[in-house]
């Protein structure tokens, strides 16, 4: 039995943890498939999904079993030498996405800088772009990760700030609009190595592009000879509906950037696939992690995958996404609190009638709380919610109601 009070381990996190989050204030203890329970015992629906890693559900038990499995028989042995699951699992995975080659580290921001490194080596060495020229265009309103480099074309001042000087090598264009691209290409083609983009902006507050958008990016893409790379970390396995987001437009990325939902919520894993003509500039000694690849995550990673196919998670997710966001846009008609909502399958935004500086999406989601639902605001005025894609329809229904009567009595 726990002796702590949430209010207790909350206050051991202030004191000896570093204040780089601002979590809403509970305690959580246990999760099982969608649901998640505090210290003190109180239930409440994931309605965050630990930022869509969690798509299979809280300790979903094939994925748990097959790591104590692996926990027994062997956890790290470096990639000095082979182990017995890297290489099914990369074949697992590479099949499943339609790439020759799978590059396997752990962490979605430690992936994209995978990204950017054999983007940029792949400028050099094959595109032949003259020496410390090379230029990845990215997004305004991105997100990829907190590292230096990814700050560095971040316009999200509260992650740069005083994080400077900066890496160069980036133009920052509108997202949504490839007219813009198109003008950067126009301007920089020879020397641009990659294009890097989320198929739907996350953090930024669920930011869906127009149609044909991605397509339109793709092919401006293959006639400048860049690399479209579509960091699916959030959006991928299944979450928008589609086992990739790029899916809906049938998109052919030249990298994939891979994480979260990788894992299963259980251990990191992250991974960039690519084909041939693009990781083959990679080389021993030249990129590497002493956990990635690792037999554990393997093992992991490939159980994960394969409970989405087996669950039709993809479809779950579509069709309980067109039911919410109808459900939703009665209560943006009814209340004045809500302004819109927005997203693709269980990726959904739901915009609070405030300005960001506000408090009121916080405050919100602390009522919602109370109420048995956990989500968190982004950017202020928006906030995101992405269940687990194992929830029911019958919850989701559950969920509306809380959310319903959070907003009859906010105040």
């Amino acid at each position: 039995m726990n002796t702590f009070t949430s209010q207790e381990l909350i206050d051991l996190e202030e004191k000896y943890g570093a204040h780089n989050y601002h979590p809403i204030p509970v305690v959580l203890d246990k999760g099982k498939e969608a649901k998640v329970w505090d210290i003190e015992g109180k239930e409440y629906f994931d309605f965050l999904s630990a930022y869509s890693a969690v798509n299979q559900g809280h300790c979903h038990p094939r994925i748990v079993n097959k790591a104590k499995e692996q926990l027994e028989k062997l956890t790290l042995t470096s990639r000095a030498f082979y182990n017995s699951e890297l290489g099914k699992y990369e074949q697992y995975v590479t099949q499943l996405f339609g790439f020759d080659k799978l590059l396997p580290m752990n962490s979605g921001a430690e992936a994209v800088e995978t990204a950017l490194k054999i983007a940029r080596k792949w400028g050099y060495e094959v595109k032949q772009i003259p020496n410390d020229e090379a230029i990845i265009v990215v997004c305004d309103g991105n997100f990829h990760g907190r590292t230096t480099t990814i700050i560095s074309f971040s316009n999200d001042e509260e992650a740069r700030k005083n994080f400077n000087p900066y890496t160069k090598g980036f133009i920052s264009v509108e997202y949504g609009n490839h007219d813009a691209l198109a003008e950067v290409f126009a301007t920089h083609g020879d020397k641009i190595c990659g294009f890097l983009v989320e198929p739907i902006q996350g953090e930024a507050g669920v930011y869906v592009p127009p149609a044909g958008y991605l397509k339109a990016c793709e092919t401006l893409c293959k006639e400048h000879n860049v690399l479209f790379i579509a960091d699916e970390i959030q959006t991928g396995i299944a979450r928008t509906g589609k086992m990739l987001a790029i899916d809906y437009e049938e998109v052919e990325a030249s990298m994939l950037i891979l994480g979260k939902a990788l894992s299963g919520g259980v251990y990191p894993v992250s991974a960039v696939l690519a084909n041939d003509d693009v990781m083959n500039v990679i080389k021993p000694g030249q990129h590497g992690s002493t956990y990635g690849g690792n037999p554990l995550a393997c093992a992991i990673a490939q159980e994960a995958l394969q409970v989405v196919l087996d669950e039709n998670l993809a479809e779950k997710a579509f069709e309980l996404g067109n039911f919410f966001r109808d459900e939703m846009q009665k209560m943006v008609d009814e209340f004045a609190l809500f302004k819109a909502i927005r997203g693709k399958g269980l990726l959904n935004a739901l915009l609070i009638n405030d300005t960001p500086e506000s408090e009121t999406a916080w405050n919100f989601c602390v009522a919602l709380a109370k109420n048995g639902l956990l989500a968190k605001p982004t950017h202020g005025n928006i906030i995101r919610f992405a269940p687990p894609l194992v929830i029911t329809k019958d919850q989701l229904i559950e969920c509306i109601e809380i959310i319903r009567k959070t907003a009859q009595n906010f105040k």
